[in-house]
Order: structure tokens, then C-alpha cells, then sequence
């Protein structure tokens, strides 16, 4: 049954109180190591590897989303409080409880443990529905994923034409390494003025930097090319991974430039990357 387990430690994490303050960083960042170490892929010898993955992928979807997680903090917090009280009672003090429980009942009052038990119940039943909820927005029936790869190799299975991504909504931003560099938070803050951002994927080398940016839409894909700069001292070039194909594209203006942009292929597109990163940093150095 899903309420009976503890989704912190599927993921490795503590659980408990310490467990209700830990950050969604430190979430994603344990699912990602143990999806590694559990993906069928790399078991192909266990039986349970499949399912070992699914149960994985549903704590995961419980503790990534805020109202599921909070019932089942409570949940926790429930058997935790039953748990210390049964701890706590001794041979003398269970006596004296359960004397204090007869008389209570005796006078009607209301029985503390089946309320507890009723409490646990009802807050298993919600949790319960969450992880319904959960499992049919993810379509938790389906094979289950690839497992997460690295920042650097990700470039090529998300955005690199085997992923299923939408290579149109996909943006390559490059920039040298000089001054203040890109984070893929600052990076994420740059696009996002023009429409929602799905992933950034930060690749790199020892003199250049490079990522991919990956939009929502065709149309913020659009916008964002050639309308993002970045720092003046370090300035970002932004060029489609595939020109994106838009029904009514009335509502964004096009230049020469992206004309010229959309045309470029092969050795072409590195040439006229380079030459447009040098001619940013001479009027950068001209600014100064």
C-alpha cells in the first residue's frame, strides 16, 4: 500500500522532521543519482527492476508536488506521535493509561486510539488520491523513462534530436568565456521574458560557453532569438537549433538578420557564429 511507504527513504533521503525541510534542490538532486542506480537498464539481471523504478518515479511525483507531500508529512507526524506514545509506556504507565482509557469510555468520552486510527485513515485515503492523481497526470502506466544523464551529456539526448523535443523550440546560446559568465539560473531569467522555460542544458568548453535553452513554445522560441544580449562585457549569441515553422507569425517582426539566421547550415553556421561574437565584443570594447 502507498501509505504504508516511507517515499524520503525510496529516495535515500531522512525522513521525518527532517525530512519536511528539505528543499525541492535536494529532492531532484537524490531522485537523479538514484534513478541511475535503479534504471532497468543498468539491472538487467532483477526481476523487480521495473518496478523498482516505477516506485521510484511515484515518490518522487508525491514529494515534488507541495499538496501531496504535505499530507504525507502529516501522515508521518501522525504514527510518528502514536509511535513515542507506545514508547513511552511502560508496564506501571500502560496500567495507569489503560485505567484512565476505561473510564474514560465508560463516561463516553471518546476512544483516543480509534480516533488516531481514524485520523491515520483519513489522511491515507487523501494521500491516496493524490498518487492517483499524480500517477494519471504522468501517465504512470507508460514504459518508464530514460534515465536522467549529466549536465554535459544531456545536450545531446534532450535537445539533440533524440529526446522528442521539439528541436523548433530549441535555442543555441554561446558566449566566450571572459568577465561574468551564464549560469543556467541566469540564463533561465533572460528567456523567460519571452515565454516559458522548459530546461536549460549548460555545455561548454575551456574557451567558449554554450547551452541550449529550450522554450515552451515555437512562438517564444522566435521572439527570444536574436532579442537576447545578455552582459555588455560578455554578450550571448542565440540562434535556432532548427528555424521554427509558425502558422501566423504576423505577431513577431522579422528582420534581415533572422532571415539570414534560418539559412545558415554546416561549417557556415560555426563562421558566422565566431564572426558575430567578435564584432559584439569590439563595440563592447569601443562602449568601454
Amino acid at each position: 500500500m502507498d501509505a504504508q511507504i516511507d517515499h524520503y527513504a525510496v529516495l535515500g533521503l531522512p525522513s521525518g522532521e527532517e525530512g519536511a525541510k528539505l528543499t525541492e534542490k535536494e529532492i531532484n538532486k537524490a531522485y537523479r543519482w538514484k534513478a541511475l542506480e535503479l534504471h532497468p537498464d543498468k539491472r538487467p539481471d532483477d526481476p523487480n527492476a521495473a518496478a523498482n523504478f516505477q516506485q521510484l518515479r511515484t515518490s518522487y511525483d508525491i514529494l515534488r508536488d507541495d499538496k501531496a507531500r504535505k499530507l504525507f508529512d502529516e501522515l508521518l507526524r501522525v504514527k510518528r506521535d502514536r509511535e513515542l506514545r507506545h514508547s513511552q509506556r511502560d508496564g506501571k504507565r500502560r496500567k495507569m493509561v489503560s485505567d484512565l482509557e476505561r473510564r474514560e469510555r465508560d463516561a463516553n468520552a471518546p476512544d483516543l486510539a480509534a480516533k488516531e486510527r481514524e485520523e491515520e485513515a483519513r489522511i491515507a485515503r487523501q494521500l491516496k488520491e493524490e498518487i492517483a492523481r499524480i500517477r494519471a497526470m504522468h501517465g504512470m502506466k507508460a514504459a518508464p523513462p530514460p534515465p536522467p544523464e549529466t549536465e554535459k551529456e544531456s545536450g545531446r539526448g534532450r535537445a539533440g534530436g533524440g529526446g522528442g523535443v521539439d528541436q523548433e523550440k530549441v535555442l543555441k546560446v554561446s558566449w566566450e568565456k571572459v568577465g561574468e559568465g551564464y549560469s543556467a539560473d541566469k540564463l533561465r531569467e533572460l528567456f523567460s521574458e519571452f515565454g516559458e522555460v522548459e530546461d536549460v542544458v549548460i555545455k561548454g568548453s575551456k574557451k567558449k560557453g554554450s547551452a541550449l535553452v529550450v522554450m515552451a513554445t515555437k512562438e517564444g522560441s522566435v521572439a527570444a532569438t536574436g532579442s537576447v544580449i545578455g552582459h555588455l562585457a560578455n554578450p550571448l549569441l542565440v540562434l535556432p537549433l532548427k528555424p521554427a515553422t509558425i502558422a501566423d507569425s504576423s505577431s513577431f517582426p522579422k528582420s534581415a538578420e533572422t532571415t539570414k539566421l534560418s539559412n545558415l547550415v554546416g561549417a557556415g553556421y560555426q563562421a558566422f557564429e565566431d564572426s558575430v561574437l567578435k564584432k559584439l565584443q569590439k563595440v563592447c570594447h569601443l562602449l568601454v
